[in-house]
């Protein structure tokens, strides 16, 4: 395995004029063990030849270490780990750059935001390591049902019970953790089980399609409403997300993270309960730079 020449990376364009947290860290790049048929960073990097889930690149602590340094003098509000790809895919059980980072992040006193498929990070080693004032933790659940899971085989990440386990467990033990929905699939969500799930918080994004996404979901979901397109993907209409989401019920805090400008106001000062901040992270931490 080789590193790839920036683990960093700031996010511009439209995402980076409404989300908070444009600055990411990649501790693997260039593929992910998950390889998951919507992963929009596959949908970039496949048709270039760059994406490689069985030996994703491997990051180099050093130039990591200069990273957040960088970040720390330019008093970033947080860092999120794993942009373009899990930071808590298989290869961490051998490289464990993932959890020097955090390391890094806690010394630098850098609060983080961790996007992950994987029970790995509610082993004891990282629930030992692991800032509860710096650190919070988003879980992505793309569905509610194991069997339904397997026979599609729309992912290769871990099986949907054991990551509800495991943010069970990262919430009991204090964490500022979200079950993210992203994306968010009507037809892989039982609302009832996402209703049992012993989370406070829950977070939905939308599913982006493009050619590459159609290619590889055709036939294991309906893409037949996405019928609004923007910046080069179809969206859901407007109407049918919030349908979707006022289904969710009131056993989380929900909140909507959605790029389209003409539906921003709506999610940010109608629904979103943080009206700054769709990700909705513990306000103690905004300070911690």
């Amino acid at each position: 395995m080789k590193d790839f020449r920036s683990a960093g990376k700031t996010v511009g364009g439209n995402e980076g004029d409404v989300c908070l947290y444009t600055t990411r860290l990649d501790t693997y790049g260039c593929g992910c063990a998950h390889d998951c048929d919507y992963c929009y960073a596959k949908s970039l990097l496949e048709f270039r030849n760059l994406w490689n889930p069985e030996s994703p690149s491997v990051g180099d602590i050093t130039k990591i270490s200069r990273e957040i340094k960088k970040y720390k003098a330019q008093k970033v509000n947080a860092v999120r780990l794993g942009g373009m790809t899990d930071c808590f895919q298989p290869a961490e059980k051998l490289h464990r750059v993932t959890y020097k980072t955090i390391r890094l992040l806690n010394r630098f006193r850098m609060p983080y935001l961790i996007i992950t498929k994987s029970p790995l990070i509610a082993e004891p080693e990282y629930l030992s390591v692991m800032d509860k004032e710096l650190a919070h933790i988003q879980f992505t659940l793309t569905f509610t049902d194991d069997k339904q899971y397997l026979d599609l085989g729309v992912e290769k990440a871990p099986l949907p019970s054991k990551r509800i386990q495991a943010m069970e467990l990262l919430e009991k033990e204090g964490f500022d953790v979200s079950v993210r929905l992203s994306p968010f699939i009507p037809e892989f969500i039982s609302i009832d089980r996402l209703n049992e799930i012993k989370v406070d918080k829950a977070l939905v994004e939308f599913l982006r399609v493009n050619h590459w996404i159609t290619k590889w979901l055709s036939g294991k979901c309906d893409l037949s409403g996405y019928t609004r397109n923007f910046h080069g993907y179809s969206h859901l209409p407007f109407e049918e997300k919030k349908r979707l989401v006022d289904k969710i019920g009131n056993s989380h805090t929900v909140t909507v993270c959605d790029f389209e400008p003409e539906y921003l106001d709506y999610w940010k000062k109608e629904f979103n309960p943080n009206p700054n901040d769709c990700c909705n992270l513990r306000e103690i931490i905004k300070g911690g730079n």
